[in-house]
Formats: C-alpha cells, sequence, structure tokens
C-alpha cells in the first residue's frame, strides 16, 4: 500500500475520533443583510456576548451566512458589526437546540446611506486574515467583458500585450472558482468567465496549508454572485463591437460579439444553476522586429515587419445542482462542456543581409515573405460530485471528485515565399500536436471546533496523464512531397500524480486572529518518448504556513503571513521536440526542468472606514530553480527558445490600494505595486552567466462619476513598467479605457459602451517591446496591438439570484491549452 495512503487513513481515523461526545450544542444561525440593497454582508463580525463578557465570535461567509454554537441554556447578546454600518444587538435564549436568527439587516450609516442612495458608492475592499478581497462593481470598465478584464485592475495584478497574466511579477498563481481549485491556464479560463458573474475577486497571497501548495503567487479566487431568494432568476447580455478604426492591413476584419446567460433555480432544498457563453474577441495588430546572429564569423541581420493577428472563439456550458438531503448532508453536482480555438497569424517580410562579422563586409542581401499560421483547440468536459455531512458535535466532512477528459490538438504552418510570387515556396515547415489528457482529482477534508479554535485536516489526490502525438514535417521547394523529420516528431507521455496531507489550526482571541498550519505533498513525474529512457522526478516536500491579524482599534489592523509554495512546469515546458512557432524561432522544453520552490513572506497594515479603505502589503520572495525561457543561436536565422531553471531569484517589494470615496458622486480607486527582481544564475551547462536586476512598477486606477441616479462614467488606467528578464527586458505597457453605462427599468436593463486602449496619435496604448540578447545574437520584437476599440452592451436581469452559482470548469485540459 502506498506510504502517503497509509498515513492519510490513519490521519483520517485519528480526526474522526474528535466526533465521539455527547455533550449538546445549541446551533445559533442567521444571515447579515444590508437594510437598502437586501445584499448579503460578508465578512461581518459577529459576536456572542453574556453579561458584558465576550463568549466567543465569528464572521459571516461569503453568503452573509453564520453559525455560532453554545453548550449551555442562556439568555446572551449578539452583537454585529460591519464597516460602514451601525451596530445591532439582538438579545436571544438558547431554549432551543437550533435556533434561525433569519434576515439581520444593518443600516448604512447616515453619510454612507446617502452615498448608497444617491450615488451606488459603497466600501469595495476588505482585507481579512488570508485575503484581500475586491468588489467587482468598482471595475465598471470591465463589464460585458470577461474575467481577464476585470483581474488586471487590480493592485499586483498585470497584463502584458501577449495577454500573459502575473500577479506581484511572477505568471504562476492558482485560479479557483468560488474555492474550488483549478489547474486551468489562466488566461484560458478568465478568457472564458463573463465578468458581469463575478461579485468579486480575492487575492490569497500568502496561502494556508489546506490549499495545494502550486502557485508561486498565491491563488486568486473568484466568487460569483450571490443573495437570499428563492424562484427563478435570468441574467443575460449581449455585446457587440463596432468595426475597427484603425487600420492595420490585415488579411480579416476583426470581429467581436458575445453573449452570456446565467438561469438560475431555487426552491426549498434544491438549487439549480446552468450558464452559457460564447465570444468571439479578435484582435487586429502588427509586429516589427530586427534580428542578427553571428555563427561561424558571419552576422546574419534580418529585420522584419507585418501582421499580427489572432482569430478567438470559445463556447462555454455549465450546469450544477445542488441538492440539501437533510439539515446535515448536502449534495453537489455538475458538468462543464467547452470548447475554445485560436487562429494567430503573423504573415511577415524579411529582409536578409550577411556579412563579414570582424570587417562588416557584405556577403549577401535577399527578401523573404513568410506566411505563419498557429491553431491552438481544445475540447473540454468535466464532471465534479461533492459531498458534505455536518456531526451534531458541529465537525464537518467534505468529499469531492473530479473527472476530466480533454482533446487538444493544434498545429503550425510556416512558409518562406519569394515576396514576388507567393506560388513560389522556398521552404515550408508543418507541425502538428495531438495532445489527448485525462485527469483525476479526489479529496477528503474534516474540520473539528475544540475549545478554543478549529483544528482541520485533509487528504488530496491528483492524477493527471498525457499522451501527445507530435510531427515535424518540412518541404523545399514547390510541388514536392512532406519530409518528417524525426528528430524532431514524437510520441511522448507525461505522467502525473500527487499525494497531499495537510493539517492546520486556527483561532481567535479578541483582538487577535490567526492559523497555523503544515502540508506534506509527495509528487511523481514521469516523461516517456519510447526515444530514450524514461525521465523519473520523485519529490516529497513540506510545506509549512502561518497568518497572524491584530487589530490596533479605529479600524486599523495589522497582519504578516508566511507560506512554501511549489510551482510545477506544464507538459509543454517538459516536451523536448520542437516546433517551428515562428519563421525565426524554434520552441521546446526540457523534461529535465526543475520545479519552483518558494517561500513568500509578508507583513501588511490595512483600514476599512466609510470614505477610505487603504491597505499597504510589504513581502519578500525567495525562489529557487526559476524556470525563464531562453534564447540561442540555432541557425543563422533561426533562435531556438527553451524553457529551463536560470538559478535564483530575490524578489522584494510592495503595493499598496487605496477606496477613497470623495463626494456623493465621486470615487477614486488606485492600486500600485513595486518590486525588485534580481536573478543569479547559470544557462545552457554554465557555459551563460545570468546576473539580472531591475525595479519594476505597476499602476491601475479608475475613477468613477455617477452623472445622474441612472447614469455613469468611469476612466480606468493600467499601466506596467519595463521590466527585467534573464537575457533581458520587456518594455513599458499601458492602456487608458472608457466606459458609460446607462439603466432601465429600475436597473433590470442597462446599456452600456466601452471605448478600450483609447489612443490620439501616436502615444504607445498596446505596445509592447520584447529584447533579448547574448553574446552571439540580439533580437527585439515591438508588438502593436489595436487601439480605439469600441464595445456595446445590453444586460437585462430578471429576478436577480442571491445564491452563489458554484459552476464547475476544466480542471486540467485548459491548463496545456
Amino acid at each position: 500500500m502506498n506510504k502517503a495512503f497509509s498515513v492519510s487513513i490513519a490521519v483520517l481515523l485519528f480526526v474522526c475520533s474528535f466526533s465521539a461526545t455527547s455533550q449538546t450544542f445549541h446551533t445559533l444561525t442567521g444571515t447579515v443583510i444590508d437594510s437598502v440593497t437586501n445584499e448579503p454582508l460578508s465578512f461581518a463580525s459577529i459576536k456572542l456576548e453574556k453579561e458584558g463578557k465576550l463568549i466567543t465570535g465569528v464572521q459571516s461567509t461569503d453568503d452573509g451566512g453564520f453559525k455560532i454554537e453554545t453548550s449551555t441554556n442562556e439568555v446572551y447578546i449578539i452583537k454585529i458589526e460591519y464597516v460602514g454600518y451601525a451596530p445591532k444587538s439582538v438579545e436571544i435564549n438558547t431554549t432551543e437546540n437550533n435556533f434561525n436568527l433569519g434576515a439581520l439587516a444593518l443600516a448604512p450609516l447616515s453619510q454612507l446611506l446617502e452615498t448608497l442612495i444617491v450615488t451606488g458608492i459603497k466600501p469595495n475592499m476588505v482585507t481579512t486574515l488570508e485575503k484581500q478581497v475586491f468588489d467587482s462593481e468598482q471595475f465598471e470598465v470591465a463589464k460585458g467583458g470577461t474575467a481577464s478584464d476585470l483581474i488586471k485592475n487590480i493592485p499586483s495584478v498585470m497584463i502584458n500585450v501577449e495577454g500573459e497574466i502575473s500577479v506581484r511579477g511572477s505568471k504562476g498563481f492558482v485560479i479557483m472558482v468560488n474555492g474550488k481549485p483549478s489547474a486551468l491556464d489562466q488566461a484560458t479560463i478568465l478568457s472564458q468567465i463573463p465578468a458581469n458573474t463575478i461579485q468579486k475577486v480575492e487575492i490569497i497571497s500568502v496561502p494556508s496549508a489546506r490549499y495545494e501548495a502550486d502557485g508561486k503567487a498565491g491563488i486568486l479566487n473568484i466568487v460569483t454572485k450571490k443573495g437570499a431568494m428563492d424562484g427563478l432568476s435570468l441574467f443575460t447580455n449581449v455585446q457587440y463591437g463596432l468595426p475597427r478604426i484603425k487600420a492595420y492591413f490585415n488579411e480579416t476584419e476583426p470581429q467581436r460579439h458575445g453573449v452570456d446567460a446565467t438561469l438560475s433555480y431555487r426552491k426549498e432544498k434544491l438549487e439549480l444553476n446552468v450558464g452559457l457563453n460564447y465570444l468571439q474577441n479578435d484582435i487586429a495588430g502588427r509586429r516589427e522586429g530586427d534580428v542578427f546572429t553571428i555563427l561561424n564569423g558571419v552576422k546574419t541581420i534580418f529585420p522584419s515587419e507585418g501582421e499580427r493577428s489572432f482569430i478567438r472563439k470559445s463556447y462555454g456550458l455549465r450546469a450544477n445542482a445542488t441538492y440539501n438531503l437533510n439539515v446535515n448532508n448536502e449534495l453537489t453536482a455538475g458538468v462543464y462542456l467547452g470548447s475554445r480555438e485560436q487562429y494567430r497569424t503573423a504573415n511577415i517580410v524579411y529582409n536578409n543581409t550577411k556579412e563579414n562579422a570582424t570587417s562588416g563586409e557584405p556577403i549577401s542581401a535577399f527578401s523573404y515573405y513568410n506566411g505563419n499560421q498557429v491553431l491552438k483547440a481544445g475540447d473540454f468536459q468535466v464532471y465534479n460530485l461533492d459531498y458534505l455531512h455536518k456531526f451534531e458535535d458541529r465537525s464537518s466532512i467534505s468529499l469531492s471528485g473530479l473527472l476530466e477528459n480533454a482533446q487538444l490538438d493544434g498545429n503550425t504552418q510556416n512558409r518562406n515565399l519569394n515576396p514576388l510570387d507567393y506560388s513560389d515556396t522556398l521552404q515550408y515547415t508543418f507541425n502538428t500536436g495531438q495532445n489527448p489528457l485525462n485527469a483525476l482529482r479526489l479529496k477528503v477534508d474534516y474540520e473539528k471546533p475544540i475549545k478554543v479554535g478549529v483544528l482541520a485536516f485533509g487528504y488530496q489526490y491528483r492524477l493527471q496523464n498525457q499522451d501527445g502525438v507530435f510531427r515535424y514535417l518540412e518541404r523545399s521547394g514547390n510541388n514536392l512531397p512532406f519530409v518528417q523529420n524525426d528528430l524532431f516528431s514524437a510520441d511522448i507521455r507525461v505522467e502525473n500524480r500527487i499525494h497531499g496531507l495537510y493539517g492546520m489550526y486556527s483561532a481567535k482571541f479578541d483582538k487577535l486572529e490567526f492559523s497555523s498550519g503544515l502540508r506534506y505533498e509527495k509528487s511523481d513525474r514521469v516523461f516517456k518518448d519510447g526515444k530514450s529512457d524514461d525521465f523519473h522526478l520523485d519529490l516529497s516536500n513540506l510545506f509549512p504556513s502561518a497568518n497572524v491579524m491584530y487589530s490596533l482599534g479605529n479600524a486599523w489592523r495589522l497582519k504578516a503571513g508566511y507560506s512554501r509554495r511549489v510551482q510545477r512546469s506544464t507538459n509543454n515546458e517538459l516536451n523536448p521536440y520542437p516546433e517551428r512557432e515562428h519563421s525565426e524561432t524554434l520552441e521546446q522544453g526540457d523534461p529535465r526542468i526543475k520545479p519552483e520552490f518558494i517561500g513568500i513572506t509578508e507583513v501588511g497594515i490595512s483600514k476599512d472606514a466609510q470614505k477610505l479603505s487603504v491597505y499597504l502589503n510589504l513581502y519578500h520572495q525567495y525562489i529557487t530553480d526559476i524556470v525563464n525561457r531562453v534564447n540561442s543561436v540555432y541557425n543563422d536565422t533561426i533562435l531556438n527558445r527553451i524553457y529551463t531553471n536560470a538559478g535564483v531569484a530575490n524578489l522584494v517589494g510592495s503595493e499598496l490600494g487605496l477606496t477613497w470615496a470623495a463626494s456623493k458622486k465621486l470615487k477614486w480607486f488606485v492600486g500600485g505595486n513595486v518590486y525588485r527582481l534580481n536573478i543569479d544564475g547559470m544557462l545552457f551547462e554554465n557555459a551563460v552567466n545570468v546576473a539580472s536586476r531591475g525595479w519594476v512598477y505597476s499602476l491601475n486606477s479608475n475613477l468613477s462619476y455617477k452623472i445622474t441616479p441612472s447614469l455613469s462614467s468611469q476612466f480606468n488606467f493600467s499601466y506596467m513598467s519595463a521590466r527585467n528578464t534573464a537575457q533581458g527586458q520587456d518594455s513599458r505597457f499601458y492602456q487608458p479605457n472608457l466606459s458609460i453605462k446607462k439603466s432601465f427599468m429600475n436597473n433590470k436593463m442597462t446599456v452600456g459602451a466601452q471605448w478600450q486602449n483609447m489612443a490620439f496619435g501616436n502615444m504607445g496604448v498596446n505596445e509592447q517591446r520584447i529584447t533579448t540578447s547574448g553574446a552571439n545574437f540580439f533580437t527585439t520584437t515591438n508588438y502593436i496591438q489595436e487601439t480605439n476599440i469600441v464595445l456595446l452592451n445590453l444586460s437585462f436581469n430578471f429576478n436577480q439570484r442571491d445564491t452563489k452559482v458554484k459552476l464547475p470548469s476544466s480542471e486540467f485540459g485548459e491548463k496545456e491549452f
């Protein structure tokens, strides 16, 4: 029997022994809501007092609910407090075993109430022990878009010109949806979640032991909208993009349109949710490049210019059903069916010259046209089943299972043509890749309240098998057959198995709240290609974590935390067989690549007040075996990009978030992040030294103005400074956006317009230059993407739901997409 599995059984038997108690507890439950909007208030403070002394306290959950247990029949006072609202006290007598207080409405303070009624402005940022929580309502420019459009407004979240997302400078972070971990590729899943369905986003920068150890930058949890109403509800949104304004001389015109709908039904013990979405979100663009290589005393220079555009389509169906068998048992089942396609076209003219590397004497010169098309496609099927049981002694156990199948496919066509006659083929490479994936995730979690605090234990198992069939075909000249390049072609298989065990303890003493835990993970990775010996990587690691928060008074809170994390490589980063990504580029992975291990330390201070919410965090990340994509010379006109471990990195930074309701109609949100990244190491078997240093900063800001009670506007600005990499630098990148929204029919219908990537003249909006260099090469590429995009949105809301919609999503397949 597997050792980790044996240990997990022993742990579960141990924790279950806590349930053997005969003591009778009285359970007090209720829901905290806003008296004006009837929306639930999460993170409200609920205190149970007797004769002026604090007995215990809890915080309300995401849906505003709370539960307090007491073991005696007494008269108590329940005090409920929430920042910006008048406190509320309720006297109760616990003569019944289960006592439901119902909906407890808190009234906004007079100043805040006026703002809320007249302008709709309210606090949108909350700090908790583990999380920084951002309300989606403050990011109006994202409405009608996707989760990507929303999260790029959050401090420390940056999206570059390639659509790559990073948190605190790291691209490795975990996406969760309603607390459910996901192995999706960040950009893929975020692009498939409609922004209209999101209530808030939680940044968990120092995760506790209960969370899987993956993600060097922590966790980003998306919480969908919620409420408290039974019955049927429907929310729909239609988006249409106006024709492009600026000409980019692309083969096709960009198309932008989409629709999403969520239908929900809730009655007594049953809850059903169905979501549909379709989106085509193309983007026009161009690229300008300059490259030189030095090989055998010859310097080859090949500047280029041409089209770089994307056609992007996605479809999704998510369905979920939750049934409360009784007060102690809940069953949830879900299914997700999705499809995604992305076509990238890069039609570029190269002007190639050769000269003597020492004397500069010309050798030759010629031009050629390169037609490059890349298709990535994926079909996903995910099925999940969850069960929750609550014991009479207040402990609970939850079981969860997820099964996934993904059919991943794609190809790259790379044609070098005579610029005077496109029918004259000089060289043609055709890469194909079929990459089906099957995955399984199982977990069990147990929680046991004790005299002071809560104990939690759990076991998690992950299995992921992926088979790849990769073919590299070549031909030279016209009407010649393709010939397979066996050095670049292979059938590969990657197997990943991970066992995880954790235990943690959390408690709250008056002004002090803390949690600490330890997680153990055993991972086994096997790479097979049938040409060489199998490559195994077996690891056993401990992941400690701790968080503490102390209330200083007057709404100020101080917190500190530590967490050890791991960043595992994707199968794409492990595949050593090259793909002709561009005319000038081969891209490949390395099966010997090691996972990154990260130690995260953080301290911070925050204040949540009526007109002002602010937080400041200082953080440090120590990263071993940091992975970078680096370049080397393959031949005179091709660079080889490979994923490899580049050494050790130290990242020290700070982040600031501030929301200020300046007046009844005006609110300003600003978030900033600044960090210094140092990378030290060796590349290519110690042939190249890496010593990269640099400061990086980013700014996200939006200004909201309520023109009339039903007409609002918002200006948004995001900026990312230049960033150092192992071999070069990525330039600055910025995007200004403007939105306006008009509400009708008592806010049941809204019409909005967005002006994305606002640009006048040669402002350089939505452009970024990527530069790398080595001893015998230099490459720089300026990516120029479409500006002045105008989108129209029409939304309709019928009997809006009030429960969190927990729709399933792909766990593994879209990550590999």
